[in-house]
């Protein structure tokens, strides 16, 4: 059986998708837009309130003045859904950076034919990171509304949450289409 240089599909795009949602999920994890809190009762008309999972930010909409590391007046940050976000984002991120240094090695790595079993492997770590950034995101959509905000504001979804969810979404893809290396595993045994 002569070896064959090309890459197989599954992994390319296992390897495509795996870093864009880490760079999504990381960007969701830090920036402070998970929620944003607007027409606060006793505050300007234009002030907005972006809550992330580390950081409460105020910012003035008319003049773009922000500034973040506001006091968390309302317990906020004690809420278990925030609390198992500050837990599971950061785990996934170390965890996705395992899988992706496991592909690496499973796809290529200064061989001429890919390792089918390790890359199936880091498709079942980088599954599970996806997993495990898309678990503190549902729930943190799920309980938006029931999260502490200043009665009388407006809530709605921050561009961090869309992107963790996005990023999640990217890595379990990502990570399906390496496991699919166990089927040449198989095949060849």
């Amino acid at each position: 059986h002569v070896p064959s240089m090309r890459t197989p599909a599954e992994m390319i795009v296992g390897l495509v998708l795996c870093p864009c949602g880490l760079l999504l999920t990381l960007t969701g994890t830090l920036a402070p837009s998970w929620r944003q809190v607007s027409l606060v009762p006793d505050q300007p008309m234009d002030v907005v309130w972006e809550q992330g999972i580390w950081d409460i930010c105020r910012e003035r909409q008319s003049t773009h003045d922000r500034l973040c590391g506001q006091a968390d007046g309302l317990g906020y940050f004690e809420q278990v859904p925030v609390r198992v976000a500050q837990g599971l984002m950061p785990s996934s991120l170390v965890v996705t950076l395992v899988g992706l240094v496991v592909a690496a090695l499973g796809v290529r790595c200064w061989q001429l034919e890919p390792r089918h079993l390790v890359a199936g492997m880091a498709g079942l770590v980088l599954l599970l990171s996806g997993l495990m950034s898309l678990v503190p995101s549902s729930w943190y959509t799920q309980e938006l509304w029931a999260l502490p905000a200043p009665p009388g504001s407006t809530l709605t979804v921050g561009y961090s949450l869309v992107l963790s969810y996005l990023g999640s979404c990217l890595e379990i893809l990502g990570g399906l289409a390496l496991t699919l290396s166990f089927h040449h595993c198989c095949k060849e045994r």
